[in-house]
């Protein structure tokens, strides 16, 4: 991995014939430092969100030390690279065997279910072990997120009565966890998760030791401008000093998207332009899937090479490089009009999912992965006048 100043340097250095992907660990910095100093209880990185070794160095070096894993893999990942962190179980379907693992040979005691099967099996897995923190998932609402995460996991709250009164008799302490969808774009959603968890323990009679209010913090986009991230901290706040509980929960929630999203970005090179299609050698079999699956609009920049750029600009669509009709980016990417074969694009905002989601269809496959010390496109941690310059143009 090399490092460079900015992208502009890199790419005159290197002049990439295979996709880039940049790491800016500032921006890394800046993301932990401030749900290290804002949110009110533990943060707990979704690893999922992008499990390279250097991110997740950078995360735990700027105090984000508990980590939300969702598999066995990603649990050797983090004992192998941060020993001493520590790892919460939260997806709520796992084999026997993650489970036993998890607890017997790497010392995970923090697990997440949402049904009584899920239960029975972490209870069986770890021989009734007395010092687990169980999770219980409910059900809540993502009608405000871009991405909705509740058609597979979260108890009704029917349901979740008798789960939660089960687990208390063999857990050591008791969590309500739920999850309003990825990039929320409302803090209302936490609110409305957290008014839930009242209704169990006022349905239940169980107030929890732990309350997990999950992930769902976005990030931005340039046809997605969340409020502050500030604003959905006091809503949770807020929401939470309502309960008036008796004793005082321990908070935690599961950044990914608010934390990594502006570190990361891709480097590609036109190979072939059709009109207003403009064919890039990365596309959605590589970092780029939300761009095409979901039609996520990434910002984008030209960067410099020596050529007199347009002022003129045009709305672009991306085509990946594979073979698949289905490999197509619509946006539209609002770039300078004279853009061809050659030229390089930096898209933003793919720290995210962007490494998570790469595959080899068709062999097209690029592990070229650098450091850049210079600011994302987009940002929620710094002001828009200091990344005017940065958007089209690099």
């Amino acid at each position: 991995m090399g490092k460079f100043q900015s992208v502009n340097e890199l790419v005159q250095v290197l002049r990439p014939v295979n996709p880039v992907y940049c790491i800016r660990p500032e921006s890394l910095k800046l993301s932990c430092n401030f749900f290290v100093n804002n949110f009110p209880g533990k943060s707990l990185y979704a690893v999922k969100t992008n499990p390279n070794e250097t991110v997740i160095k950078n995360i735990y070096q700027n105090g984000i030390s508990n980590f939300d894993v969702a598999s066995l893999e990603e649990i050797k990942l983090l004992r192998k690279i941060a020993p001493d962190a520590k790892l919460y179980f939260m997806h709520t379907v796992k084999n026997r065997n993650s489970i036993e693992e998890a607890y017997f040979k790497y010392q995970i005691k923090d697990f997440a279910f949402d049904t009584k099967d899920e239960l029975n099996k972490i209870l069986d897995s770890t021989k009734n072990a007395k010092d687990l923190t169980l999770y219980l998932r409910i059900f809540a609402s993502n009608e405000h997120a871009e991405i909705d995460l509740s058609k597979k996991f979260g108890a009704s709250i029917s349901e979740a009565v008798n789960l939660i009164k089960v687990a208390k008799l063999h857990a050591k302490k008791i969590g309500i966890s739920f999850h309003v969808g990825s990039q929320c774009m409302h803090p209302i959603s936490y609110s409305k998760g957290i008014k839930e968890i009242g209704n169990l323990i006022l349905k239940s009679g169980i107030e929890p030791d732990i309350i997990n209010v999950g992930g769902g913090f976005p990030s931005r986009y340039p046809d997605l401008y969340p409020q502050p991230l500030e604003n959905y901290i006091t809503e949770i706040s807020e929401a939470i000093e309502k309960l008036s509980l008796k004793n005082k929960p321990e908070l935690i929630c599961e950044p990914g998207r608010a934390i990594v999203a502006e570190s990361g970005s891709t480097i590609v090179r036109v190979e072939l332009r059709k009109k207003q299609k403009l064919y890039i050698n990365d596309g959605t079999y590589g970092s780029l899937f939300d761009a095409g699956t979901l039609n996520f609009i990434f910002p984008t920049r030209v960067i410099e090479n020596g050529k007199n750029l347009s002022r003129r600009l045009t709305p672009f669509s991306f085509c990946g490089p594979t073979c698949d009709s289905m490999d197509f980016m619509k946006g539209p990417y609002i770039l300078p009009n004279n853009l061809n074969e050659g030229d390089y694009i930096e898209i933003g905002q793919l720290g995210s999912y962007g490494l998570t989601f790469r595959t080899k269809f068709n062999g097209f496959y690029s592990d070229d992965i650098h450091e850049v010390e210079d600011k994302p496109i987009m940002s929620m941690y710094q002001q828009d006048e200091e990344l005017k310059s940065n958007y089209l143009v690099a």
